[in-house]
């Protein structure tokens, strides 16, 4: 007799993990700002394809999740900062298997980032 699988819980740690690392944007804004702390400017150019609406929204989860960290400098004209928090670093974890499992697709990618 095949024993019954646990349910699965839709709001346990790993499934809140799993929202964050599944979601195409934020892992890679992660990826992103594992290097340093970057302006939006710099991460709309970087992030090739977003627009800035989906980048401000993103930003703004990740802040709500507390995966980083949104610096305000009181400048003309007004400057924005963001890095990772510790919780957002520990994504590298996520983000290097994810680049360990790239090669697996390299024949199948039209273009190969370059990281």
């Amino acid at each position: 007799m095949q024993e019954k699988m646990p349910a699965v819980c839709i709001d346990c740690p790993t499934s809140r993990v799993a929202r964050v690392a599944g979601d195409f944007w934020l892992i890679l804004i992660i990826r992103a700002l594992l290097e340093r702390t970057k302006r939006f400017s710099e991460l709309h150019q970087e992030l090739a394809g977003i627009s800035t609406r989906t980048l401000s929204q993103k930003l703004d989860r990740a802040a709500l999740e507390g995966l980083i960290e949104r610096v305000e400098f009181a400048e003309l004209p007004p400057r924005v900062e963001y890095s990772l928090t510790k919780k957002g670093k520990e994504f590298k974890k996520v983000v290097k298997a994810m680049e360990s499992l790239a090669p697996l697709y390299e024949a199948e990618c039209k273009n190969i980032c370059i990281a």
